[in-house]
C-alpha cells in the first residue's frame, strides 16, 4: 500500500458543508447510489446490508440503493423496498449502525417504471408515462423480458404521488436523514421528463410544464410530508438510458429546473453517467447545463477522481460530489483519499458480496 502526500488542492473535498439549517455534512463525499441486489427474499435489508453501511459512514453522506416504494416498482432482484413493517425494521438497523459511526444516510426512493416486471409482483401493470415498450431482458434474469407498460392514468398517478410521499414517511420512521426521489436513468419519473418516452395528450404530456407535472407533484407531495431539507433529487437531463435523445427535453428541462430552484430542497443530482457525456441539445456536459439553471446544491458524478472533483468543486461546477464504485472497493474511500493513501482498484468481481 503507497502512502503520498494529500495535494493542498483537495482540501476542499474535507470541508464541511450545510445542506440547509437541518443537516450538515462532514465533507463533500457522497457515497453514490449503488444497487446491489442483496436484500432478501422480501426485500428486507440483511446483516450484511447494515455493516456494508456502517464501514462507509466517514461519507459526508450515504445515498443508499435504489429502493422500491411499492412492489410494482420492482425490476431486478432482491433490491430492497421501504412498504413493509419487516423492511422498516431492517434500514433501521443500517440508519442506526450508520449514525452510530458518525455519518449521515439517505434513501433513494424508486419506482423502476417500464423496467419493472410483472414476475416480480405477482402479475399485473407495468406503468410507465406512455405505452413505449423497450426492448432487453432483467439484469440477472434474462429469461424475463420487457413488457409493454400501460400508460399510467390520472388515477394511477394520484396513487403513485402519495406512494412517493409514504415511503418518504417511512424512511423517517426508519431513521433516515432524508430521502432522494430517483428521478433519473430512465425509471419512471424520467419517462416523463423526455419525448422519446413520453407520448401524453393529457395534462402530464407535450408541453414543458406538463411533462414536468407529474416530478413536480412527487417533489412536492414528499416535502409536504417530511420537509423540504430532508428532500433531494437526481435527475438525468441528458436522455441516453433506455431512451433517445430529443432536442425538445431541453425546453422540459428549461423550465423545470427553474420550477425545483423555487422549492429549495436539499441538492439536486445529476444521473449516474450524465456528466461523463456530451449532449449537443444542453451544449456540453450535464452539470454545466444544470448549473446554468439551478443555483442550489448541485451533486456532480461521472468517473471523478478526487483530483478532478477538487478541481470541478473550485471552479463552481458542483458543490458536493458522489463517488460509486471507488466506494465499492475501499470502504474507507474517505480515509485514503485524505491521508494520500493508494486506492484499492474495483473489478466486477466485488459485486459478488458485500464488503
Amino acid at each position: 500500500m503507497t502512502t503520498q502526500t494529500t495535494p493542498n488542492s483537495l482540501a476542499n473535498l474535507f470541508e464541511t458543508y450545510s445542506l440547509n439549517d437541518t443537516i450538515t455534512l462532514n465533507n463533500r463525499f457522497l457515497m453514490a447510489p449503488l444497487t446491489r441486489c442483496m436484500a432478501d427474499a422480501d426485500l428486507v435489508p440483511t446483516y450484511d446490508m447494515v455493516a456494508y453501511y456502517a464501514r462507509r459512514a466517514e461519507a459526508g453522506l450515504i445515498i443508499t440503493e435504489a429502493t422500491i416504494i411499492r412492489p410494482d416498482a420492482q425490476g431486478y432482484p432482491n433490491t430492497p423496498g421501504i412498504f413493509t413493517q419487516a423492511q422498516i425494521a431492517g434500514w433501521r438497523k443500517v440508519t442506526d449502525a450508520v449514525h452510530a459511526n458518525g455519518g449521515k444516510i439517505f434513501v433513494q426512493l424508486w419506482h423502476t417504471g417500464r423496467v419493472a416486471h410483472p414476475h416480480f409482483f405477482g402479475g399485473g401493470d407495468v406503468l410507465a408515462a406512455s405505452a413505449q415498450k423497450i426492448e432487453g431482458s432483467v439484469p440477472r434474469m434474462r429469461e424475463l423480458t420487457y413488457v409493454t407498460p400501460k400508460p399510467a392514468t390520472l388515477e394511477d398517478i394520484q396513487g403513485l404521488v402519495r406512494d412517493y410521499a409514504k415511503a418518504a414517511e417511512n424512511a423517517i420512521e426508519a431513521g433516515f436523514d432524508g430521502v432522494e426521489i430517483h428521478g433519473a436513468n430512465g425509471y419512471l419519473i424520467d419517462t416523463f421528463l423526455h419525448h422519446d418516452s413520453n407520448r401524453r395528450t393529457d395534462e402530464y404530456g407535450g408541453t414543458p410544464a406538463n411533462m414536468s407535472r407529474f416530478a413536480l407533484e412527487v417533489v412536492d407531495a414528499v416535502v409536504a410530508r417530511i420537509g423540504k431539507d430532508r428532500t433531494g433529487l437526481r435527475i438525468s437531463p441528458g436522455a441516453y438510458f433506455n431512451m433517445a435523445a430529443d432536442s425538445r427535453d431541453r425546453e422540459v428541462f428549461d423550465y423545470f429546473l427553474p420550477e425545483l430552484e423555487s422549492r429549495d430542497i436539499a441538492f439536486v443530482h445529476i444521473g449516474i453517467f450524465d456528466d461523463s457525456m456530451e449532449f449537443d441539445y444542453l451544449g456540453g456536459r450535464a452539470s454545466s447545463y444544470v448549473r446554468a439553471h439551478y443555483g442550489k446544491t448541485l451533486v456532480g458524478v461521472g468517473s471523478y477522481s478526487a483530483e478532478t472533483a477538487s478541481e470541478a468543486i473550485a471552479a463552481n461546477k458542483f458543490d458536493l460530489i458522489a463517488i460509486g464504485r471507488p466506494f465499492i472497493a475501499n470502504p474507507d474511500y474517505v480515509a485514503r483519499v485524505r491521508d494520500g493513501v493508494e486506492l484499492v482498484p474495483y473489478s466486477d468481481e466485488m459485486l459478488a458480496s458485500l464488503v
